[in-house]
Formats: structure tokens, sequence, C-alpha cells
């Protein structure tokens, strides 16, 4: 990939990876989080392996990579995806959940030096710390409503979308350590073969699989899989490859405030002068987090 599109590629990354909770959101009414990840899974998967057959894509050479592949997809798919997915359809609130998922950033820089050697420096540290600040502020407005009897309402739910933090974490240290070679097109099909595999038999045993097949399900679904599956987790791929796993994860402070600048657009939801002053801390953030030494 030229430089050019590198630089652009977490830009385009946040943009489409603020879909995802909309996504899980649209889905929701008519589809069971699982069931109808485990057909994303399956689309995708099928889609990228016609890609990189079509392309001529070198698979990997012995079944231990594959193994590898698979094991990151589970990590960064079927956990992650799951849990999040489940855990909204189930009651969490979006705001909630996206407050949870800048623990990741926090959680990849605790771990980085221990897992991988990566060294965060007291900038970065800084700018993580400001992220935090800045989402806290971003979705201050839909956490006023949930008082605490609604949190311990859905306190299973927020186990669930934790774990699937710890998922997305643990998968992107898997990646960068045990996938950091081969053609990503055929590493992402593997990937998401392990995802179905983890995934079908949990939709099976502990859901009716349920699909009410509309157009909103079926819109959700063509963006899922396109937008999300393949682009969003193509450039989150690119960019672990090709730089410091907790820079890349710093990049998902800037989800919720795109999210909110998105609904500000598109439906006409307020954006608050807390919202904004939590934006530009926000993005100072993660300027200091994800800049290079």
């Amino acid at each position: 990939m030229s430089p050019s599109l590198l630089r652009a590629a977490p830009a385009v990354f946040v943009l489409i990876w603020s879909t995802g909770w909309i996504s899980a959101r649209y889905g929701a009414p008519y589809a069971d989080p699982l069931t109808f990840l485990a057909i994303r899974f399956a689309i995708a998967g099928a889609l990228v392996s016609l890609i990189a057959r079509l392309a001529g894509a070198p698979w990997p050479a012995s079944r231990r990579e594959a193994l590898h592949a698979m094991a990151s997809g589970v990590l960064l798919h079927a956990i992650y995806l799951g849990g999040v997915w489940w855990a909204i359809a189930h009651g969490l609130p979006t705001g909630v959940s996206g407050l949870i998922a800048a623990v990741q950033p926090i959680m990849t820089a605790f771990l980085a030096p221990t897992l991988i050697g990566e060294k965060i420096s007291g900038r970065q540290w800084i700018g993580i710390a400001l992220g935090f600040v800045g989402i806290a502020l971003v979705l201050q407005p839909k956490l006023t409503g949930v008082d605490a009897a609604g949190l311990s309402a859905v306190a299973a739910p927020i186990v669930v979308n934790l774990v699937g933090m710890v998922g997305v974490t643990l998968g992107s240290f898997y990646q960068k350590r045990f996938v950091a070679t081969g053609d990503l097109r055929t590493i992402t099909a593997l990937q998401y073969a392990g995802a179905f595999l983890a995934v079908a038999p949990a939709a099976l045993l502990l859901e009716p699989m349920r699909v009410e097949w509309n157009l909103q399900v079926v819109l959700t679904m063509a963006w899922s899989v396109v937008a999300l599956s393949l682009g969003a987790i193509g450039l989150l791929l690119l960019l672990i490859r090709n730089g410091a796993v907790s820079r890349a994860a710093a990049l998902i402070y800037l989800v919720p405030p795109t999210v909110a600048i998105e609904a500000f657009l598109l439906f006409g939801e307020t954006l608050s002068p807390v919202q904004v002053v939590g934006m530009v801390v926000t993005s100072a953030g993660v300027a200091l987090a994800t800049r290079k030494s």
C-alpha cells in the first residue's frame, strides 16, 4: 500500500467502524445477534475466499499458520462482535457500550509491554488518559439517564460486553505476535472461518436462530459484510501490521464522537457544548497516543 493510502487508513477505519453500533441496533429487532453474526461471517468468509482465489493470493504454507489465523478470528470477531451484539440486543444502551469500548486502549496500553515488549511512552499515557476523559464527556448526555437500577438490570450484558473488549484486545496482540506475515486476504478468510465455527454452535445452543428477512435486515447485513467485515476489518489488520498495537487501539477513542456526529447529521440529534468539548479532548488525546516518536 502506498504511503498516502496508509496515512488515510486510520480516518477511513474510524468512519466505517463507527457504524458497527448502529448496525447492531438496526439488526436487533429482527434477528438474534449470534445468528445474524454467524450468517455474516459465513458470507464474508466466502466473499474474501473468492477474492483471494481470483487474485491468486497465497494461502498459509502450514497448518500451524492457518490455525493461528483462525484463532485470531475467534478473538477479533467471534468474542468481540458476539459480545457487543449480544449485549446491545439484550438491552445494554448504546452509549454505555460505547464507553465500555473505551476500555480497550487502556487495556492495550497496560498489556503491551508484557505481551509483545511494546514500550508505552509518557506522552502516550497522557494521550490515553485524555482520550478516556473526552469519551466520558461525549457520552455524558446518554449516560445521565441511566441510573444504578438501570445498570443493574443490564448487569449480564455489561459483563458480556466487557468480555468482548478483552477478546478484541487479546486478538490484536495475537495478530501482531502470530499472524504478522502472510497475505491479508487469505488470512481474513481463515479468520472468518474460525469465527463462524465458534459462533454458529453458540447460536444453535443459545438462540432460536430467528431472522426476519425484511429490507432493513438485508441492508444491515449487506453493510455489515461489505463495509465492516471486509473494509473495516481489513483496515484494522493493516494498521496492526504496519504500526504499534497501542496506537491502533487508541483510534477506538474516536468512534463514539464520530457516532455522535453521524447521528447529528443523519437523525438531527443535538450536540451539546459538553460533547463538542469532549470531541476536542478526545482528538487531542488520540493525537498524542498515536503519534510516532
